[in-house]
């Protein structure tokens, strides 16, 4: 059973049909002992960081997710659940993070010919070695839907990146922590290969 923590984020029930259309049970919830009773734990999330911290913390779900880490579950991060793992972020810059990962999340820098958020498809360049892209080859699309991005800290964390103005780290890789800034539920047969990929870790 996977465990999807439900803070009012927006994307959390595309996550579930996603889950569920992969035949494993999916459960959204709040409970500490429900969330910690999962095989695996998904953060999902759309949104302003800072609103997503207070909401976390409102529900105390931020001692919960560091009991998943601890307790060394699969945890997975879709994008602002990713970007909630680092400490701190250009959208709310007052607001601390759960700074579970080492690096720093910036805005989209401005580009002629590139409209911010990036929404719509992107091509993956794949580390061989990330667990998440198992099976996978060439340069995937994925779905991306984002102001925001990761510049992680430690090369040996990033499992796979794309440009769009800048070198976006899209998606994270440290013992039990996977998170990606794309939409896995959204990126057609690539995304439901990832989250089984997730599913069988």
């Amino acid at each position: 059973m996977i465990s999807i923590i439900d803070y009012d984020a927006g994307n959390i029930k595309s996550v579930e049909k996603a889950i569920q259309y992969l035949g494993e049970e999916a459960v959204i919830t709040r409970d500490r002992d429900r969330i910690l009773s999962g095989d695996k734990v998904i953060l999902p999330g759309v949104g302003n960081f800072g609103d997503a911290m207070r909401k976390l913390r409102e529900y105390g779900l931020i001692n919960v997710i560091y009991d998943v880490i601890d307790l060394k579950k699969p945890f997975l991060g879709i994008c602002l659940g990713l970007q909630l793992l680092y400490k701190t972020s250009e959208e709310s810059p007052k607001v601390t993070g759960l700074g579970i990962l080492d690096g720093e999340i910036l805005r989209i820098p401005d580009a002629e010919g590139l409209k911010i958020p990036q929404i719509g498809w992107n091509s993956l360049e794949i580390n061989p070695k990330a667990k998440l892209f198992r099976g996978l080859s060439g340069n995937p699309y994925v779905y991306f839907v984002h102001s925001y991005y990761l510049k992680a800290e430690h090369e040996e964390d990033v499992a796979a990146s794309c440009f769009y103005a800048a070198k976006i780290h899209a998606s994270v890789e440290r013992e039990n922590i996977f998170a990606c800034q794309f939409h896995p539920e959204k990126s057609s047969e690539v995304g439901l290969k990832i989250l089984q990929n997730f599913i069988e870790l």
